[in-house]
Order: structure tokens, then C-alpha cells, then sequence
């Protein structure tokens, strides 16, 4: 194995976990959000920073996985929905832009799913597994959010 293959995989484990963890951070829910109506299936605050850290080491495994099996188009997927994934709180959180944070996250699960459909590493599309459901069940409570808000 080439010191490549490591230095890709810790490459990408740092951008994913840091980047979503840093964008976390810095659109931290505060005041707003715990000022919203919410339905009665939303979660405790502690549980999404556990979930998204145990959902960017699947996405930046599959990552990884992707730029060594995968065509360049689905790498090109790969770093869409990425994108999407960090432009999510910067809109919901951020910019507390509750309508435009649905379009966004619609368009990221239609991006995980366009992935999951093109990628033929199985590894690379049963990572991305928890993470689609993680998405429809934030999708679920970002409508929620904003249709009672």
C-alpha cells in the first residue's frame, strides 16, 4: 500500500469531520432555533452532534472509496453533496432562512441518492445508508420547523 492511501483517507477524514464540526460551531442553533415551535419528535441537541460525527467518518470513508474506484463523475457527486451537507447550516442555522434550508436539504438528499445510484462500489453506497436516513428524518423535521413556524 502507498503512503498515498493514508494520507487520502486522513486527508479526507479531516475535511469532513472538520468541516462539518467547524461549520457546526460557527452555526451553533442559539436563540433562534430554540425560540421555534418544533414537533414532538425532535431530538435532544446532543444527539446531532454524536450522529454527524459518526455520519462524516461513513461519508468521508465512502469518500475515500469513491476517488479510488470510482469514475469522475461520481467523485463529482461525491463533493456536491458535500458541499450541500455544509451549506445546509450556514442556510437553516446561519442565515435562519427556514423555507430556503428545505430547498437545500431536499437538493442534498436528491444528491445522496444520485450518488447511492451511481456509485459501483457497494461499500461506498451502504455507507451512504445511515446518512440518507439521517437526511429524509432532517428533511421530515425541517418541514416540520417550517410549517409550524
Amino acid at each position: 500500500m502507498s503512503i498515498k492511501r493514508p494520507l487520502l483517507l486522513a486527508g479526507l477524514l479531516l475535511l469532513v469531520l472538520g468541516g462539518g464540526f467547524l461549520i457546526g460551531f460557527a452555526t451553533r442553533p442559539g436563540i433562534w432555533y430554540a425560540a421555534l415551535n418544533k414537533p414532538s419528535f425532535t431530538p435532544p441537541g446532543w444527539v446531532f452532534p454524536l450522529a454527524w460525527a459518526v455520519l462524516y467518518v461513513l461519508i468521508a470513508i465512502a469518500g475515500y472509496r469513491t476517488i479510488l474506484n470510482e469514475q469522475r463523475r461520481t467523485v463529482q457527486v461525491w463533493c456536491f453533496q458535500l458541499a450541500l451537507n455544509f451549506l445546509w447550516p450556514i442556510v437553516f442555522f446561519g442565515a435562519q432562512n427556514i423555507a430556503l434550508g428545505f430547498i437545500v436539504i431536499m437538493l442534498l438528499l436528491a444528491a445522496i441518492l444520485t450518488f447511492m445510484s451511481m456509485a459501483r462500489d457497494g461499500w461506498a453506497r451502504l455507507l451512504f445508508v445511515p446518512y440518507a436516513a439521517w437526511v429524509v428524518f432532517a428533511a421530515v423535521l425541517n418541514g416540520a420547523i417550517f410549517k409550524t413556524n
